[in-house]
């Protein structure tokens, strides 16, 4: 299967705050809000999701347009099975469809640029049931409403007059939100892992799960076996720009790669409805199973080029909680979805051969 040919190195610094929530903007697009049907329709949100990018990818997706399709399975066991009557949990060979990308609308992007990464996972249980998870690198979400949100992609949207996003705009935003701010001040200042392998990815709304002993708020996270391994800004810049995936490949050459599953049991008094908000450090933590990669493929042949990561679409056993974010999150995935459908079939060229502009 024929890989994404590696774009030129990038050269400048990518350290500019407003550059940063511009670009992490772009990647919550699958994380659109919707509003009441007279302000702000899905195919509305969509719109202004598209505007912050500057060339579009017709057959692409909106956000996260560049990544690898994985495949594997999930290991359940007795600790999550006591959590919730998810089959997935009861079993060790739960087959596992999946995707890690990278930040942004191009599926040219530079790898090691990216500052934002994601895992897209389908858990297929033994009873019929599908488990869709839609995970990032970043520990906390930029906005604390659907409202905010809207606000964000729009200031996030490129100037006609220079093709990136207005650093007074961008400020002003900030200044207005201090989730925003605390969003900026983790993508300035956390250190950079060195692969998909050795990131954490983590689900930022809470869900309950249910089971034997009742229900319990949770968030989860993937948290890789593998050690962490911090990438310098020097060795980012130097980078090919297929790094990321072309050091997967290399690593699963070696042998499959794991992430347990950690869910954080909430307290009383913790905010479900707000994921820009983390819970307290000192919450439970249970290792619920793990995820374990065996082979990567790419996206435009890959089984995962047409799967729709709604994360609404859960067993029976996992319930959504009433984060607004979350709930309203189906309607944008379809719209983008559906967007994306129509345009392969009037024949979008997804095969990954970047065109001429693309590599100068």
């Amino acid at each position: 299967m024929s890989q994404v040919p590696a774009p030129r190195r990038r050269t400048g610094a990518y350290v500019a705050i407003a550059a940063i929530v511009a670009a992490v903007g772009g990647a919550f697009a699958w994380t659109a809000g919707w509003l009441t049907p007279d302000r702000l329709t899905s195919a509305r949100m969509t719109d202004a999701i598209e505007a912050t990018s500057t060339t579009p990818y017709p057959g692409f997706r909106r956000a996260h347009a560049k990544g690898i399709c994985v495949v594997g399975h999930f290991e359940g066991n007795p600790e999550g099975a006591a959590l919730s009557s998810a089959s997935v949990f009861s079993r060790t060979d739960t087959p596992v469809l999946g995707r890690l990308s990278i930040g942004g609308g191009s599926p040219y992007g530079l790898d090691a640029q990216a500052r934002v990464r994601s895992m897209s996972l389908v858990l297929k249980g033994a009873d019929g049931s599908e488990w869709r998870m839609a995970m990032n690198s970043f520990p906390f979400f930029g906005a604390a409403s659907i409202e905010t949100f809207l606000e964000q992609t729009r200031a996030s949207a490129p100037d006609p007059a220079t093709g990136k996003p207005d650093p007074e705009r961008m400020a002003a935003f900030a200044a207005q939100h201090s989730e925003a701010q605390r969003f900026a001040a983790w993508a300035k200042s956390a250190p950079w892992s060195d692969s998909f392998a050795n990131t954490q990815y983590n689900g930022i709304h809470a869900y309950r799960f249910t089971g034997k002993g009742g229900e319990r708020l949770v968030r989860w996270s993937m948290r890789p076996q593998a050690p962490f391994v911090e990438m310098t800004a020097a060795q980012r810049e130097a980078a090919e720009g297929n790094y990321l995936q072309d050091e997967l490949r290399e690593r699963l050459a070696n042998g499959p790669l794991r992430w347990d599953m950690v869910a954080t049991i909430a307290a009383d008094g913790d905010d479900a409805s707000d994921p820009s908000t983390p819970w307290p450090d000192d919450r439970e933590q249970v290792v619920v199973g793990t995820v374990v990669v065996t082979d990567a493929q790419d996206q435009a042949t890959g089984a995962c080029r047409d799967l729709n990561f709604d994360p609404t679409i859960i067993p029976t056993g996992v319930a959504l909680s009433d984060d607004p974010i979350l709930a309203a999150r189906a309607a944008v995935y379809a719209q983008s979805f559906d967007r994306r459908e129509r345009e392969v079939a009037r024949g979008a060229d997804v095969d990954g051969t970047p065109p001429p502009e693309a590599a100068r």
